[in-house]
Protein backbone atom coordinates (compact mmCIF):
# COMPACT_ATOMS: atom_id res chain seq x y z
CA UNK A 1 0.00 0.00 0.00
CA UNK A 2 1.83 3.57 -0.86
CA UNK A 3 1.98 5.71 2.07
CA UNK A 4 1.61 9.08 3.07
CA UNK A 5 5.05 10.11 2.61
CA UNK A 6 5.00 8.35 -1.24
CA UNK A 7 1.90 10.22 -2.02
CA UNK A 8 3.01 13.37 -0.79
CA UNK A 9 5.96 12.70 -2.77
CA UNK A 10 3.78 12.05 -6.34
CA UNK A 11 1.74 15.22 -5.78
CA UNK A 12 5.14 17.27 -5.56
CA UNK A 13 6.14 15.64 -8.59
CA UNK A 14 3.25 16.01 -10.65
CA UNK A 15 2.85 19.51 -9.63
CA UNK A 16 6.02 20.23 -11.07
CA UNK A 17 5.36 18.48 -14.21
CA UNK A 18 2.04 20.63 -14.56
CA UNK A 19 3.96 23.90 -14.05
CA UNK A 20 6.76 23.23 -16.08
CA UNK A 21 4.57 22.64 -19.13
CA UNK A 22 2.36 25.38 -19.06
CA UNK A 23 5.79 27.64 -18.55
CA UNK A 24 7.28 25.96 -21.69
CA UNK A 25 3.99 26.33 -23.74
CA UNK A 26 3.00 29.91 -22.69
CA UNK A 27 6.28 31.70 -22.64
CA UNK A 28 8.55 28.83 -24.14
CA UNK A 29 11.37 26.38 -23.10
CA UNK A 30 14.42 28.50 -23.31
CA UNK A 31 12.94 31.60 -21.43
CA UNK A 32 11.73 29.06 -18.29
CA UNK A 33 14.10 29.09 -15.48
CA UNK A 34 14.07 25.36 -13.11
CA UNK A 35 13.53 28.65 -10.41
CA UNK A 36 9.97 29.77 -11.76
CA UNK A 37 9.15 26.42 -12.46
CA UNK A 38 9.90 25.38 -8.55
CA UNK A 39 8.57 28.93 -7.75
CA UNK A 40 5.45 28.10 -9.21
CA UNK A 41 4.80 25.23 -6.75
CA UNK A 42 6.17 26.45 -4.12
CA UNK A 43 9.22 24.59 -3.66
CA UNK A 44 13.22 25.21 -3.84
CA UNK A 45 15.22 24.55 -6.43
CA UNK A 46 17.11 21.46 -4.58
CA UNK A 47 13.82 20.26 -4.10
CA UNK A 48 12.91 20.23 -8.14
CA UNK A 49 16.43 18.68 -8.20
CA UNK A 50 15.39 15.74 -5.78
CA UNK A 51 12.83 14.67 -9.13
CA UNK A 52 14.68 15.75 -12.06
CA UNK A 53 17.69 16.24 -13.51
CA UNK A 54 17.27 19.73 -15.17
CA UNK A 55 14.81 21.29 -17.84
CA UNK A 56 14.83 18.44 -20.53
CA UNK A 57 13.61 15.55 -17.98
CA UNK A 58 10.50 17.59 -16.75
CA UNK A 59 9.91 18.59 -20.66
CA UNK A 60 9.63 14.61 -21.58
CA UNK A 61 7.80 13.41 -18.05
CA UNK A 62 4.64 12.52 -19.46
CA UNK A 63 5.70 11.26 -23.01
CA UNK A 64 8.17 8.88 -20.85
CA UNK A 65 5.21 7.09 -18.92
CA UNK A 66 3.58 7.03 -21.93
CA UNK A 67 6.67 5.52 -24.24
CA UNK A 68 7.03 2.62 -20.90
CA UNK A 69 2.94 2.28 -21.78
CA UNK A 70 3.75 1.62 -25.31
CA UNK A 71 6.15 -0.94 -24.65
CA UNK A 72 4.78 -3.00 -22.10
CA UNK A 73 1.59 -3.34 -24.79
CA UNK A 74 4.13 -4.45 -27.48
CA UNK A 75 5.37 -7.14 -25.07
CA UNK A 76 1.83 -8.03 -23.97
CA UNK A 77 0.45 -8.88 -27.71
CA UNK A 78 -0.17 -12.00 -28.97
CA UNK A 79 2.78 -14.30 -30.08
CA UNK A 80 0.59 -15.27 -33.23
CA UNK A 81 0.77 -11.70 -34.25
CA UNK A 82 3.06 -10.76 -37.12
CA UNK A 83 5.91 -7.78 -35.69
CA UNK A 84 3.80 -4.80 -37.93
CA UNK A 85 0.27 -5.63 -36.71
CA UNK A 86 1.65 -6.30 -33.01
CA UNK A 87 3.05 -2.45 -33.19
CA UNK A 88 -0.17 -1.10 -35.02
CA UNK A 89 -2.02 -2.64 -32.28
CA UNK A 90 -0.37 -2.01 -29.28
CA UNK A 91 -0.40 1.58 -29.98
CA UNK A 92 -4.07 1.93 -31.27
CA UNK A 93 -5.60 -0.67 -28.52
CA UNK A 94 -4.08 0.89 -25.89
CA UNK A 95 -5.33 4.61 -26.99
CA UNK A 96 -7.54 4.42 -23.80
CA UNK A 97 -5.36 3.59 -21.62
CA UNK A 98 -2.56 5.89 -22.90
CA UNK A 99 -5.03 8.78 -22.22
CA UNK A 100 -5.50 7.68 -18.29
CA UNK A 101 -1.33 7.27 -18.00
CA UNK A 102 -1.24 11.45 -19.36
CA UNK A 103 -4.41 12.51 -17.32
CA UNK A 104 -2.44 10.72 -14.01
CA UNK A 105 -0.30 13.49 -14.15
CA UNK A 106 -1.77 16.20 -16.11
CA UNK A 107 -4.64 17.35 -18.38
CA UNK A 108 -4.69 15.57 -21.76
CA UNK A 109 -5.00 19.39 -23.14
CA UNK A 110 -1.73 20.58 -21.54
CA UNK A 111 0.14 17.22 -23.10
CA UNK A 112 -0.95 18.14 -26.67
CA UNK A 113 -0.22 21.68 -26.27
CA UNK A 114 3.51 20.42 -25.22
CA UNK A 115 3.65 18.24 -28.20
CA UNK A 116 3.55 21.60 -30.17
CA UNK A 117 6.57 23.21 -28.33
CA UNK A 118 8.25 20.24 -29.50
CA UNK A 119 8.11 20.51 -32.77
CA UNK A 120 8.83 23.90 -32.38
CA UNK A 121 11.41 24.47 -30.11
CA UNK A 122 14.60 22.57 -31.80
CA UNK A 123 16.50 21.92 -28.28
CA UNK A 124 13.55 19.80 -27.96
CA UNK A 125 12.59 18.27 -31.11
CA UNK A 126 16.45 17.09 -30.79
CA UNK A 127 15.91 15.50 -27.69
CA UNK A 128 12.48 14.10 -28.57
CA UNK A 129 14.47 12.18 -31.52
CA UNK A 130 17.22 11.28 -29.70
CA UNK A 131 14.80 9.78 -27.41
CA UNK A 132 12.65 8.13 -30.18
CA UNK A 133 15.98 6.26 -31.30
CA UNK A 134 15.97 5.01 -28.30
CA UNK A 135 12.97 3.69 -27.88
CA UNK A 136 12.85 2.23 -31.45
CA UNK A 137 16.24 0.10 -30.55
CA UNK A 138 13.88 -1.08 -27.52
CA UNK A 139 10.94 -2.23 -29.49
CA UNK A 140 13.32 -3.77 -31.86
CA UNK A 141 15.12 -5.75 -29.68
CA UNK A 142 11.66 -6.77 -27.88
CA UNK A 143 10.06 -7.83 -31.65
CA UNK A 144 13.63 -9.73 -32.07
CA UNK A 145 12.71 -11.95 -29.24
CA UNK A 146 9.27 -12.71 -29.89
CA UNK A 147 10.46 -13.72 -33.11
CA UNK A 148 13.47 -15.85 -31.69
CA UNK A 149 15.98 -13.73 -33.91
CA UNK A 150 19.16 -12.04 -33.50
CA UNK A 151 18.82 -8.36 -33.51
CA UNK A 152 22.57 -7.88 -34.75
CA UNK A 153 21.88 -10.24 -37.52
CA UNK A 154 18.55 -9.85 -38.68
CA UNK A 155 17.96 -6.26 -39.57
CA UNK A 156 13.95 -7.02 -40.45
CA UNK A 157 12.93 -6.22 -36.60
CA UNK A 158 15.09 -2.57 -36.58
CA UNK A 159 13.47 -2.47 -40.06
CA UNK A 160 9.96 -3.01 -38.97
CA UNK A 161 10.52 -0.31 -36.03
CA UNK A 162 12.28 2.08 -38.64
CA UNK A 163 8.95 2.01 -40.85
CA UNK A 164 6.46 2.24 -37.67
CA UNK A 165 8.27 5.14 -36.22
CA UNK A 166 8.77 6.97 -39.44
CA UNK A 167 4.88 6.60 -39.54
CA UNK A 168 4.62 7.98 -35.91
CA UNK A 169 6.61 11.02 -36.37
CA UNK A 170 5.27 11.75 -39.97
CA UNK A 171 1.16 11.72 -37.69
CA UNK A 172 2.64 14.05 -35.28
CA UNK A 173 4.04 16.13 -37.28
CA UNK A 174 0.86 16.52 -39.32
CA UNK A 175 -1.50 16.78 -36.45
CA UNK A 176 0.74 19.12 -34.32
CA UNK A 177 0.06 22.04 -37.85
CA UNK A 178 -3.68 20.77 -38.33
CA UNK A 179 -7.25 22.04 -37.08
CA UNK A 180 -8.07 19.46 -35.20
CA UNK A 181 -6.10 19.45 -31.78
CA UNK A 182 -7.56 16.84 -30.46
CA UNK A 183 -6.35 13.15 -29.07
CA UNK A 184 -9.42 11.54 -30.93
CA UNK A 185 -7.51 13.11 -34.32
CA UNK A 186 -4.12 12.05 -33.17
CA UNK A 187 -5.52 8.37 -33.09
CA UNK A 188 -7.25 8.23 -36.19
CA UNK A 189 -4.54 9.95 -37.99
CA UNK A 190 -2.70 7.36 -36.24
CA UNK A 191 -4.37 4.67 -37.83
CA UNK A 192 -4.83 5.98 -41.13
CA UNK A 193 -1.55 6.48 -41.78
CA UNK A 194 -0.35 2.58 -40.94
CA UNK A 195 -3.47 1.37 -43.33
CA UNK A 196 -1.54 3.50 -45.69
CA UNK A 197 2.19 1.71 -45.09
CA UNK A 198 1.81 -1.30 -47.44
CA UNK A 199 0.54 0.60 -50.72
CA UNK A 200 3.25 3.13 -49.63
CA UNK A 201 6.21 0.89 -49.74
CA UNK A 202 4.81 -1.61 -52.64
CA UNK A 203 2.24 -0.12 -54.58
CA UNK A 204 2.57 2.27 -57.15
CA UNK A 205 1.73 6.06 -56.60
CA UNK A 206 0.99 7.42 -60.06
CA UNK A 207 -3.22 7.48 -61.42
CA UNK A 208 -3.27 6.34 -65.15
Amino acid sequence: METLRERKKQRTRDALVRSALELFTTQGYERTTVDEIAGAVEVSQRTFFRYFAGKEEVAFAVQEMTEAHFVAAVRARPAHEAPMEALRQAVLDGWDAIRETVESAVPVELYLRMYRTIESTPALLAAHLRRSAATEETIARLLAEREGVDVDTDPRPRLAVAVFGGVIRVTERQWSTGDDFSLLAMRQLTASHLDQVGSALIGNWRVT
